[in-house]
């Protein structure tokens, strides 16, 4: 089964040759599959590692709009349905220069996985455009998201494809595309997710991706008898995840002392613990000027320009900011440091070598597509209250959370035991997977 599994990400190598993280995704998930094909050749014989790496749809349009001085631009759309075997295409919509065709392909292959192992409804989708939101009015924001949603409009709706906001798509652009949806199809349905409190949206959306990353690394530590109680923390980005994270860990107890933007990261020796601190990380992100050091000089921490938060002395790392943001120099000098668990909360935070450093030095870490997983369940909630015509209050999401997360947790344990070690990467990769593979099958060759 080992070379059927190289043969397959040979071929996905050729087809994509210019897609590197899609590959990486690729290289990531398919080799922890081989005890589960060796156990089940009839994944083999019904080619299914060949289909669920291929995209069931790639749809790629142009988006022409017009800023404040009347002059005409021109961006590129994507929207890629990845696999519904399980339920409509469900996944984000990123705006940002840095979005490519392979990019979006690699994260709605990962979400594929991860909305299998949130156990609701949802197959795996992802879009978006380089269209760069900073430094635009919000009126040419809203005529760029109109632009977008007169194509997008075609190839999505509430039993085919739910998008949600990504990087650079938040309540505000929801917002917008939600509006736009609504006039085209002359129907109020739940097509987008993260929409706002008082038209469809769900209660504690914002903080649900980092909350649910705290509730499955406290399901980590419970497992070796650990707390998070007194543990020191570093996080990286403040956007909405990160901020997330921070409240909810400084909540249970922990110490979290980082920070971190483009511009470099801030070191807080007091901690991250206060309601002032909390909302100040929230004007940093509605500021548009993506930089972090106006922190350290309002609050006394320190700054470090042009570094990352791997370098601080910590018991957890949180990356919560964009794929790669952890390579294998960081890990191995978090592993130096003592680093005692690592919880990916952005999407492949880690490099494949920086993962297999993490596991080959038995550190516990929790992949992405399941330590994030939290995030997309909340829009899968979202989803059914939509359909219910009804909202839940905070506390029935946030426990509908909890045991969501705690049921990730245990499936990752029960395919990843490897000798007293916890390989939540592989476990992680064939619970996804094999839902996703036996609902294939019983579909037939489609």
């Amino acid at each position: 089964m080992r070379n059927y599994v190289e043969s397959v990400i040979n071929d996905v190598k050729k087809k994509n040759t210019d897609q590197p993280e899609f590959i990486q995704a690729v290289q990531e998930v398919l080799p922890t599959l081989v005890p589960v094909l060796e156990q089940n050749p009839i994944y083999k014989e019904h080619k299914i590692l060949e289909r669920i790496t291929e995209p069931e749809r790639v749809i790629i349009f142009r988006v022409c709009w017009m800023d404040d001085k009347g002059e005409y631009h021109v961006n590129r759309g994507f929207r890629v349905q990845f696999n519904s075997a399980i339920g409509p295409y469900k996944g984000g919509l990123r705006f940002h220069p840095s979005v490519t065709l392979g990019g979006l392909k690699f994260l709605g292959f990962e979400q594929t996985f991860k909305n299998s192992l949130t156990t609701l409804p949802m197959g795996g989708g992802k879009g978006g455009s380089d269209f760069n939101p900073k430094g635009k009015s919000d009126n040419e924001i809203m005529r760029f998201c109109q632009a977008f949603m007169t194509e997008l409009f075609r190839h999505v709706g509430a039993n085919t494809d739910v998008p949600a906001g990504d990087i650079g798509v938040g309540a505000r652009e929801v917002g917008y595309l939600f509006g736009m949806y609504k006039k085209l199809r002359n129907e109020y349905t739940g097509v987008l997710t993260g929409k706002g409190r008082n038209w469809g949206g769900s209660l504690i959306r914002p903080e649900a991706t980092g909350f649910g990353s705290v509730y499955f690394a406290n399901r980590m530590l419970s497992k070796k008898n650990d707390t998070i109680k007194g543990k020191t923390v570093a996080v990286s980005g403040f956007g909405n995840v990160a901020w997330g994270v921070v409240m909810k860990a400084s909540e249970l107890g922990a110490k979290v002392v980082t920070i971190s933007g483009p511009d470099g990261y801030i070191y807080d020796e007091n901690g991250i613990n206060t309601k002032e601190k909390f909302d100040y990380i929230l004007e940093l992100r509605a500021s548009n000027n993506d930089v972090v050091k106006p922190y350290a000089e309002k609050f006394g921490a320190k700054f470090f320009a042009g570094k990352k938060p791997w370098e601080a002395k910590v018991d957890m790392a949180f990356p919560c900011a964009i794929q790669n943001e952890l390579n294998e120099k960081d890990a191995q000098t978090l592993i130096d440091n003592g680093v005692k668990y690592v919880v990916e909360t952005s999407n492949m935070g880690c490099t494949n070598e920086a993962i297999a450093l993490f596991i080959n030095n038995k550190i516990s870490f929790a992949p992405g597509k399941a330590a994030n997983a939290c995030g997309v369940a909340v829009s899968g909630l979202e989803m059914s209250q939509n359909s219910m015509r009804y909202n839940w209050t905070s506390e029935e999401v946030d426990e509908k959370l909890g045991r969501i997360m705690s049921d990730i947790h245990d499936v990752c344990v029960e395919y990843g035991q490897e000798d007293g070690y916890i390989n939540y990467v592989k476990g992680a990769n064939i619970g996804g997977f094999m839902k996703v593979a036996d609902s294939m099958i019983d579909q037939g060759l489609v």
